[in-house]
This record gives C-alpha cells, structure tokens and sequence, in this order.
C-alpha cells in the first residue's frame, strides 16, 4: 500500500501558502527604515541652522564691539587733540597777561606795543606748529579761489586785477585753504576795469 506523497513529491510546485503574509511583513519595516533616515536628515539639518544661527550671533556682537572700540578711540583721540591744543594756548594767555600788566604801568606806547607783538609771535607759531601758515597776497594778481574781494580802487601804480591791501590775512593749513584774504583789488583808472573780465570782485 502506497504511501500519500507529501506535497512537492511528485514533482509539482508547493503551494506558496506563506509567501504572502512575508511579503507584508517587510513593507511596514523599509517604511520605519525611511521615516527613521528623514527623521535623522530633519534633525541634521535642525543642528546645521542652530549653528549658523550661533555664529551669526556671534558675528553680530563681535561687531557690534568693534564698532564701539572704534568709536571710543576717536571720541579718545579728539579729546587728547582738544586738550592738546588748549594747552598750548595757555602760555600765549600767560603772555597775555603780562603785556597787560606792563601796559597798565607802562608810560610809553613802546611797552604796550612790544608787549602784544610777543602775543602775536607766540600765537603765529603756535599755528605754525600746527600746519596753518599765512597768506602774503599784496601785490599779488587776484585769485577767487584764495581771495575775496571787497573793495575795488582806482590805482595808477598797480596793473588791474592786482591786490592793493587787505582787511584780513588769509591762512592755509597744509595746502587746504583755512580762510582766504579778504581785499582790495586795483582796477584801472581810465577804463574802470574790475578783476576778472570787468566782474567787481567785492559784488560777487
């Protein structure tokens, strides 16, 4: 008496009857494997932006103090410029003071006089120290960009468009002008011409 074949042993395929339930089995794992790498993407990229939000705050206050560093060294240097400046006029008021004093007991103008120009030298070099020199503009043609024209003269010894005289000196510091000299211009006695093509200076 024969015995029944068991599935398979007749050469038949065996029936799949576990196929399917392994098949749904690995689809919720590729998708937990999925989530997990978006999560840990998701949390890489959190850390990346938390950095450079960091070093953008880092940057930001250190520039910040930058800022502030620059601003104190030159509120600094002006005030060291400041106070330098006011001490060297000090010794041009204690000159001051003692032509004021020789003045008031003085019987001669001579005192007097002599007392203010020791002022006058003291200041000029005080300005010399600091880079600022003195215009010397009669006789010299006028020029707008260092002069400035207030009154016009009629005048036979100097050639038209010439400086006469001045009302106040002009300074240049280094070779920028400080002040230009305010003066008076010739212009000719015949045909009354004015500096700069029959332009009055002192009406510009």
């Amino acid at each position: 008496m024969s015995k029944p074949l068991a599935n398979g042993e007749n050469g038949e395929m065996p029936t799949e009857t576990v196929a399917a339930p392994g098949k749904t089995a690995e689809a919720p794992a590729a998708a937990l494997s999925e989530s997990d790498q978006m999560a840990a993407e998701l949390a890489a990229k959190t850390r990346e932006i938390a950095e450079l939000n960091d070093k953008y705050l880092r940057t930001l206050a250190e520039s910040e103090n930058i800022r502030k560093r620059a601003r104190q060294q030159s509120e600094e240097t002006i005030r060291l410029q400041r106070e330098n400046l006011l001490r060297d006029i000090l010794p041009i008021v204690d000159n001051l003071e003692r032509a004021v004093q020789a003045a008031q007991g003085a019987t001669q103008a001579d005192a007097i006089v002599q007392g203010v120009e020791m002022v006058l030298r003291s200041l000029l070099d005080l300005l010399k120290s600091h880079g600022v020199s003195q215009l010397s503009v009669v006789g010299q043609p006028f020029d707008p960009a260092r002069h400035e024209a207030v009154d016009q003269v009629e005048s036979a010894e100097h050639p038209p468009n010439t400086i006469v005289s001045e009302f106040h000196r002009g300074y240049l510091i280094g070779d920028r002008m400080l002040r230009p000299a305010r003066v008076t211009v010739a212009k000719s006695v015949t045909d009354g011409g004015s500096p700069e093509g029959g332009k009055n200076p002192a009406q510009s």
